[in-house]
């Protein structure tokens, strides 16, 4: 038998169905290479106890005779944002070390539900905040790529998983681009969903107007397996959407098949299109972009002028909301106690545990919040970034009028060094250039590989753009373009990450 590990989550299901391969033998595949590969990577910040005898009962059922979903006993990997019951959920923090839910997030839920085997979950940045996964209150992550390089953040943990073959399929959440920026850099897929397309609940929350929870795989059609799984309303998160969704395994394999890009129209951004763009990763674009056009594609450029104020918009946005929801970590309730000497008040113990419990990158964004909500500067930002907001929206409402979807690079750069930008906030932060406008929008983003850059040899992501509860044409193109990059280049990015030492 080949190596489990490298089957797609589709190959593995497939396996599954005709029993050719039992849940417990892929489990302890992905479970074996957890243990060979994650001293080095960091993935993962707490592992799965009872994985084995989650998959033995999924085999049993199976072998009943019973009626199971398409990913009945395939594993996963959880970001450590999202509640479990049976594993601790700390968000990255130490304010939060050793605490496990009283119940599990709903795509947690429906997860289980679908008979899917949680292997553990996956290492981030503090409270989401972070692009680089170096802001973890417990480790960092490595770039199974070169693992001198940062997997991207703040879900570098699930995507270093997928990449590095220890989990076929992941759950990451989605702000600024934590999804897309660690798919871009570790050569993976990464979906960002319509703003309520799936549940919140259960999420800990850093925006709460910008958090999204979407999948990471290795394949288009592997999202969009775990996209179905999660997508549908909620009525314990009050801002999900009671919508019908289309099939998003039908649109991937309708992409698939499709002959022609004939009469799609594809929006090419200017204002993504920064200055600081690395040249390998403008050349693949650039390639991208040709390969549309050579299959029929229309490529039309779109003036978004109201971008260029997006990374400053959404560091008000998000620091404000961020300070509002962390005010619930204060020693009183839940979580780290920090308890000073003498004879402290409330206050003193909150102090002393919101210092302690709180890394710096999360004390600088709650101060910069808490300030932009203060009382004579709400309106000079926080309301002014709101406004800038709906004209970023209006951009976007605009530019579907002319295409049925927009592209850009997922990031102006490859992955870059651990700890290069460490001492340089304002430079981590205008990497989420590309990605940040989706989030303000609330409308559905993908990041798949597009190739590898010719200067270092990592991976590039081409980023797709798609109006609000349209997430099927994602998959759709998504899986177009995978097709024509895998006979271009004889094999998918995701085939050939090199094997960690």
């Amino acid at each position: 038998m080949s190596d489990i590990t490298r089957w797609s989550a589709s190959e593995l299901s497939g396996a599954l169905a005709s029993r050719d391969v039992s849940s417990v033998e892929a489990t302890k595949a992905h479970i074996e290479q957890i243990d060979r590969t994650d001293a080095v990577l960091g993935s993962f910040l707490a592992r799965a106890t009872q994985a084995l005898e989650h998959a033995a009962a999924i085999d049993a059922r199976r072998a009943k005779g019973e009626v199971l979903g398409p990913l009945a006993g395939v594993p996963l990997a959880i970001k450590d944002v999202l509640c479990t019951t049976d594993m601790v959920t700390t968000a990255g923090s130490r304010i939060l070390e050793g605490w496990i839910p009283p119940y599990d997030a709903t795509v947690v839920a429906k997860i289980r539900a679908a008979g899917m085997i949680p292997l553990g979950k996956t290492n981030m940045d503090e409270f989401a905040m972070g692009s680089s996964t170096e802001h973890s209150g417990y480790q960092v992550t490595r770039n199974p790529w070169d693992v001198t390089k940062a997997p991207g953040g703040s879900g570098g943990g699930s995507a270093s998983a997928v990449a590095a073959r220890q989990a076929p399929l992941a759950l990451g959440s989605d702000t600024g681009g934590s999804i897309r920026q660690p798919a871009a850099f570790t050569g993976t897929v990464g979906v960002k969903p319509t703003y309520g397309g799936v549940s919140r609940y259960g999420v800990i929350a850093l925006a709460s107007s910008l958090d999204q929870v979407g999948p990471v795989s290795r394949t288009v059609r592997d999202s969009a397996l775990l996209h179905d799984v999660i997508v549908g309303h909620d009525p314990h998160d009050s801002t999900s959407i009671p919508t019908p969704w289309q099939s998003m395994v039908a649109a991937a394999d309708a992409g698939w098949a499709a002959e022609s890009l004939a009469g799609v129209r594809v929006g090419v951004v200017a204002q993504l299109q920064t200055e600081g763009i690395q040249p390998g990763v403008k050349q693949r674009f650039d390639e991208a972009l040709a390969l549309m056009a050579a299959q029929g594609a229309e490529i039309i450029d779109i003036d978004a002028p109201h971008f260029e104020y997006a990374v400053a918009a959404y560091y008000l946005i998000l620091p404000a909301e961020a300070s509002s929801n962390l005010a619930k970590f204060d020693s009183v309730r839940f979580g780290l106690r920090v308890t000073p000497e003498g004879n402290p008040t409330v206050e003193d113990v909150m102090s002393a545990t919101r210092d302690r419990g709180f890394g710096d990158e999360v004390k600088r964004r709650i101060i910069l919040g808490t300030y932009a909500l203060s009382a004579g500067y709400y309106d000079a930002y926080y309301g002014k970034a709101q406004r800038v907001r709906t004209l970023i929206q209006r951009d976007f409402a605009q530019a579907f009028e002319k295409v049925d979807v927009l592209v850009s690079p997922s990031t102006p750069t490859t992955a870059f060094p651990l700890g290069d930008k460490l001492d340089d906030p304002l430079a981590m932060w205008a990497g989420d250039l590309t990605t940040i406008p989706v989030n303000l929008a609330g409308i559905p983003g993908m990041s798949l590989p597009m190739g590898l850059a010719p200067e270092d040899g990592m991976p590039v992501g081409l980023q797709l753009m798609a109006p609000a509860y349209e997430d099927h044409r994602l998959y759709s193109l998504g899986a177009t373009l995978e097709r024509l990059f895998l006979e271009r280049d004889g094999s998918l990015v995701s085939q050939i990450v090199p094997e960690v030492a």
